[in-house]
Parts: structure tokens; C-alpha cells; sequence
């Protein structure tokens, strides 16, 4: 019988992806007004550029762990009590500047100053452009008082507050939740999940994950038992990774739902 849903927040329940996008597409439009360049060739560079420099920093391992990707690293304060977040508080200034300023190098423009700009321009775009997906709350307005909820997200702390902050019609929603940077482990890390287990009250099989990261959500879960959701909504190749139910759309989550009670009804 299943008494609680797990769900992961970003590319879940937030469009993560679409958020950062608008943002980079803002920050690069605007760049675009103040020396000639390509907007798209700007946005496809600083990624690069992003990636290869966060990749470099002694906080990657830490980041890996905790589940915090490069493009957060673009935009979040990381103002968390624990000595990593603390490196990552003073790394990050120099990043975004660095990440900025060699994107502007690689289309051949060196302009320190329009760098340091669009650093700081960056994280402002991405608070304003907060996206759930269109179906996020009618799904969990059916569940809500039927289930026990727990959000289960990787990241900081405060970076993933910032984004229930700037969405704040989601929090109520939730039982309990739980931000591996606060655990201290990461999703796939069993821990973490037997953690929200405990927090429920519940055995494995009184729980189903929902989550778009195979390598995360759906891994992390198989790890300790739990049924899992795999939400697919780009079509992705599954890989090894095998989740118990894959959906499209996260109403038909309600679908699997009633299928186990009737199963369980059956039993």
C-alpha cells in the first residue's frame, strides 16, 4: 500500500532547465545591445567555459556528491553553515566572472568589465524567471491529503530555498523536505533515502519515488527497495537504470496510483 510520494523538485515539479535557459537567453540578448555578437554562439560559450572551470574548482567532488551542476554554481549565494559551501561562497565570485569574460574570449571579445556585468546580471534573470510545469499543481492538489508528501532535492540549502522562495505556492504542499546539502549525502546515496523513510514513518515498499534523473531518483530509490517513477518527458534513452513505472507526464502518475490500490484492494 502506497502511503507517500517522494518526489524530486528540479525538471520535476520546477522547469529547471527552461528557467536557466530564459535566463541565459535575457543575460545574452542584453550583452548582444552592448558589443556585436551572436546571442546563441554567447550562451553556448559561457556553458562551455562554465562546465570546463567548475569541473577544475577543489569543491567539484563536493558538488557531484551533493548534486549541484554547474549552472547553479552561475547563480546561487551558497551562504550554507558547512566548510564546502563556505569554499564554494568564495570560489564562486570568480567563476561567474571568469565564466563570462572567457565566454566573451572565445567570440573574440575581451571585455573584462561587460564580463563582470553579465556575471552579476545572470543570477538576477534566473530569479525572475521561476517555471513549474502547467500540470505540477493539479497533481498535487488530487494527492495532497490522500498521501504523505516529501520533496526530496539535491543541492545547497539555501540555493534550493531560494527556488521554493521565488515558487513559494509549492511548500505547503509538503509534509517534509529534505535538501541533500543539509544531509550532507546526495541522491543516489541510500542514506538519503532511508532518511526520508524514517521521516515518514514508512517501510519501502509505503513509498514510490518520482523523479526525472535516472542516475539519481530512480538509482538512489532501486538502492533501497523503493517503487520509482521515472518521469520522461524528452523521450531519453533508459539506459541501465530500470525504473519500476516510466511516464511522459506527470499526471499519469495519478493512473499508477490507483492501479496499486486496486491491486493492493485485490490482495
Amino acid at each position: 500500500m502506497v502511503k507517500a510520494i517522494i518526489f524530486d523538485l528540479d525538471d520535476t515539479l520546477l522547469w529547471d532547465k527552461k528557467s536557466v535557459k530564459e535566463a541565459f537567453v535575457a543575460t545574452c540578448q542584453y550583452a548582444a545591445t552592448k558589443r556585436s555578437l551572436d546571442p546563441e554562439a554567447l550562451e553556448e560559450s559561457v556553458r562551455e567555459v562554465a562546465r570546463e572551470l567548475y569541473a577544475s574548482y577543489e569543491t567539484y567532488e563536493f558538488t557531484q556528491m551533493i548534486g549541484i551542476n554547474p549552472f547553479e554554481g552561475l547563480w546561487g549565494q551558497f551562504l550554507d553553515d558547512n566548510d564546502h559551501f563556505r569554499k564554494m561562497k568564495e570560489i564562486v565570485p570568480t567563476y561567474r566572472k571568469d565564466a563570462w569574460t572567457q565566454g566573451l574570449a572565445k567570440l573574440g571579445i575581451e571585455d573584462q568589465a561587460l564580463g563582470e556585468e553579465l556575471a552579476e546580471r545572470f543570477p538576477e534573470e534566473r530569479k525572475k524567471h521561476p517555471f513549474v510545469y502547467e500540470e505540477t499543481f493539479r497533481v498535487l492538489d488530487q494527492l495532497k491529503g490522500n498521501y504523505q508528501l516529501l520533496l526530496l532535492t539535491n543541492g545547497s540549502p539555501h540555493l534550493q530555498q531560494t527556488k521554493l522562495d521565488i515558487t513559494p505556492e509549492l511548500v505547503p504542499y509538503f509534509d517534509h523536505i529534505v535538501i541533500s546539502g543539509g544531509f550532507g549525502r546526495g541522491k543516489p546515496d541510500p542514506s538519503i533515502f532511508e532518511h526520508a523513510l524514517s521521516l515518514l514513518s514508512l517501510t519501502k515498499d509505503e513509498a514510490i519515488m518520482v523523479g526525472d534523473n535516472l542516475m539519481t531518483d530512480i538509482l538512489g530509490a532501486s538502492r533501497v527497495g523503493i517503487k520509482s517513477v521515472w518521469i520522461n518527458r524528452e523521450q531519453k534513452e533508459q539506459g541501465e537504470v530500470e525504473p519500476t513505472y516510466e511516464i511522459e507526464h506527470l499526471e499519469q502518475l495519478l493512473d499508477i496510483l490507483k492501479k496499486l490500490n486496486v491491486q493492493n484492494n485485490m490482495a
